[in-house]
């Protein structure tokens, strides 16, 4: 589902640049910080994970709209996973990602991952109430074709499994990687996300190579997610790939922003 709320203006003139902004944005639950950073960088497209519709713990709001209607934007959001806890059988809450846009978004798909983890299952023996945590669904890939002034860019926004193995993980984005390989080597293609492992070891960094895509950040040994105590620091497990014509640069890890579980990452595309 998604609606438009984009500004006049930036459906009008080509831009010279694309300023991109991937970031989990933790369900939204800090939403007037979130909101005011990224009014503050001002980026064409937004790729955000780990955002509600009408859950309880975020006052019932739709992030993805409130966010989109407040920057003058376009969205889409992909479900992953109805929330048991966070909504009823009559007023149910869902959990997925989205991606926003100054510009128009010709087509959106999801790519609901052939293999899942089965800890999210709910369980008899387990109340519905918090802090447990069951879902139905499973982890996606949501896909996005964005017109900019009359050229096709796709992103993939990607939330790749936090209950499982690497081996599972990087199934999962081999099946983004296979998808992507239904456009031509002239469109500009991002994949990004919260991937929740190190995309810079093998065997990620191998697939994510051979398939053509290059890191669009480039901010290599840089957390992407706060330390967790006194004896463990963060990590880097949120990235952003670019494959295709356009060239990435002002790769940045915005670690002073502490409104979610994870930082925000951002960078610019040229032609």
């Amino acid at each position: 589902m998604g609606d438009a709320f984009p500004s006049l203006p930036s459906m009008l003139w080509p831009p010279k640049s694309v300023r991109i902004v991937d970031w989990n944005i933790e369900r939204g639950q800090q939403l007037q910080g979130i909101t005011n950073f990224l009014a503050s960088v001002d980026a064409d497209i937004l790729i955000l994970q780990e955002v509600d519709v009408n859950a309880r713990r975020t006052h019932r709001l739709n992030i993805a709209e409130e966010i989109a209607r407040k920057l003058g934007m376009n969205y889409v959001f992909g479900r992953e996973f109805e929330e048991l806890v966070q909504g009823s059988k009559n007023s149910p809450a869902y959990h997925g990602q989205a991606t926003l846009s100054k510009w128009p978004i010709l087509n959106s798909r999801l790519i609901r991952f052939s293999k899942q983890s089965r800890f999210w299952q709910p369980h008899w023996f387990l109340p519905k109430i918090e802090p447990f945590q069951e879902r139905l669904g499973g982890r996606i890939a949501l896909v996005a074709e964005i017109n900019v002034a009359g050229r096709k860019l796709v992103t993939y926004n990607l939330h790749l499994e936090s209950r499982g193995t690497d081996a599972l993980r990087i199934s999962q984005l081999r099946e983004v990687l296979s998808d992507a390989t239904c456009y031509d080597a002239e469109c500009p293609l991002i994949v990004a996300g919260d991937l929740n492992l190190d995309a810079v070891r093998e065997p990620a960094a191998f697939a994510v190579t051979k398939a053509g895509f290059k890191d669009a950040v480039a901010a290599l040994h840089t957390p992407t997610t706060p330390a967790s105590g006194l004896f463990e620091g963060g990590h880097q497990i949120d990235w952003a790939f670019v494959r295709g014509p356009l060239r990435a640069s002002s790769g940045r890890v915005h670690a002073r922003v502490k409104v979610s579980d994870h930082y925000p990452i951002s960078f610019v595309l040229t032609g």
